[in-house]
């Protein structure tokens, strides 16, 4: 039998698929053509199946799907470290507001995602959900970068430097939509901001185009106690009910952070096939409270896994939210067996994955998806001895373990260098933007 010809063939010592559930295997080959996934079969008959125009030995090695951030605003990298130590609203409102009134603009959106996108991509995410403003700048990166991004178009009833208001910024997204509706690495969101920054008639707006052109609604909901109360006072009800009662809960909602969460909100979620974008370590750093994932989770909820901005982190390492997503779970719980690593790798993985739309394509290493993956070096010190592979990947920090990253079968990522960025121009540019930033007086 003639060897069939293909792009790549991976060789690795361990391969963690993701579906099936639980599955670990051994001294495996992914085959890889056309930026798909062929199979995985063992290597002895991967070496007599195909001919690759690569071939990758990753001995040392797990490879697994590339992780899906499932939230986060890529460009206020450029803001990591400005206010730290600060709870959510006047972190907000008189610190990151003001410099964004500032410094917003196109270029610094460019630089601050091009920014992410090498740190993401550095420490296994290979897709990522972005909120903010200048979206084909966004997009612009995400092209040049070749990560896949759903980009959310972020809208509020008040004026920014990119639009004068509601109007202006939804007419700026559908226009978004047209442009990139064909991107095969990216999807259009329509992201209102909070319940408390977008008022009733721009929701109801929001809820009817998404409902007409099947779009996600990514949207902050519950992330504070003080959101739960400003809303009774000012709507008499809670901010979920008022979502619902406006037609935002769809099946493709995404809901950020919910911290504040009874019964009822639960019920809410669950009925109208939401979904949860958890970001543990924001929460805990802006002191917003607990997510109670493993109610939602034992409620068939979908939870994936973001990181938030690293203004409010401050770093983008999903690796890293995962411990932390693992460990929170079993203290708030009151349940050490909360939130098992492999049920965490499939909250940044398939999860994250199925909140965005993409469970078909991504998220899995299964034959006919794209070659979306990573691979995590496995031998150094803190990581040995090796038990449980899944298990080392969650608990040791294994995100600068990361030495190789494909999306669609294009390698961004080879041997921790990456492939589409130039790091030392990047690093330059960023220390342009601190130069700037901390010498215009409003860093505190």
């Amino acid at each position: 039998m003639t060897p069939k010809k293909i792009n790549l063939l991976i060789n690795c010592q361990w391969i963690i698929p993701i579906i099936p559930k639980d599955s670990i295997l051994k001294d495996c080959a992914i085959a890889i053509d056309a930026g798909r996934i062929i199979g995985i079969f063992p290597q002895s008959e991967a070496a007599k199946k195909f001919t690759a125009d690569k071939v990758e030995q990753l001995d040392n090695h797990i490879v697994m799907p590339g992780l899906v951030n499932s939230h986060g605003h890529a460009a206020m990298t450029l803001l990591r470290g400005y206010a730290d130590d600060l709870p959510l609203k006047p972190w907000l409102e008189d610190h990151i507001w003001p410099a964004e009134a500032q410094f917003l603009s196109e270029e610094f959106v460019a630089d601050g995602t091009q920014l992410a996108i090498a740190e993401m991509i550095k420490s296994g995410t290979t897709c990522f959900a972005d909120m903010y403003f200048f979206h084909n700048a966004i997009a612009g990166e995400v092209r040049t970068a070749g990560i896949r991004s759903q980009i959310g178009f972020t809208v509020m009833d008040f004026a920014t430097p990119y639009g004068k208001g509601a109007d202006d910024y939804i007419h700026k997204g559908l226009a978004l939509r047209d442009t990139f509706k064909d991107q095969p690495l990216i999807k259009i969101a329509c992201a209102p901001h909070a319940p408390y920054s977008v008022g009733d008639k721009t929701l109801g707006i929001l809820a009817t185009y998404a409902n007409e052109l099947d779009m996600p609604i990514h949207i902050h909901c519950h992330e504070t106690a003080n959101e739960i109360t400003e809303s009774l006072k000012i709507y008499g009800c809670r901010p979920l009910e008022r979502l619902n009662n406006l037609g935002i809960l769809l099946p493709q909602t995404q809901l950020v952070h919910m911290t504040q969460v009874v019964s009822e909100d639960i019920a809410l979620v669950r009925d109208h096939g939401c979904h949860i974008m958890h970001c543990p370590q924001s929460n805990l750093k802006l002191a917003s409270g607990f997510c109670p994932i493993t109610e939602f989770i034992a409620n068939g909820i979908n939870v994936s896994l973001g990181t938030d901005s690293a203004a409010s982190n401050n770093d983008l390492d999903l690796f890293s939210e995962m411990q932390t997503a693992s460990l929170l779970a079993k203290a708030v719980s009151g349940d050490a067996t909360s939130l098992d690593a492999h049920a965490t790798l499939r909250m940044a993985t398939i999860n994250g994955a199925l909140a965005l739309g993409w469970e078909n394509e991504i998220g899995s290493l299964e034959s006919g998806k794209y070659a979306d993956l990573i691979a995590v070096k496995i031998n150094s010190i803190n990581q040995q001895p090796l038990y449980n592979p899944a298990s080392q990947l969650v608990y040791t920090n294994a995100g600068g373990q990361v030495t190789h990253s494909w999306v669609a079968g294009k390698k961004l990522l080879n041997n921790r260098e990456l492939c589409t960025i130039d790091e030392q121009s990047l690093i330059q540019k960023t220390e342009q933007w601190r130069n700037r930033i901390q010498g215009s007086n409003t860093i505190r």
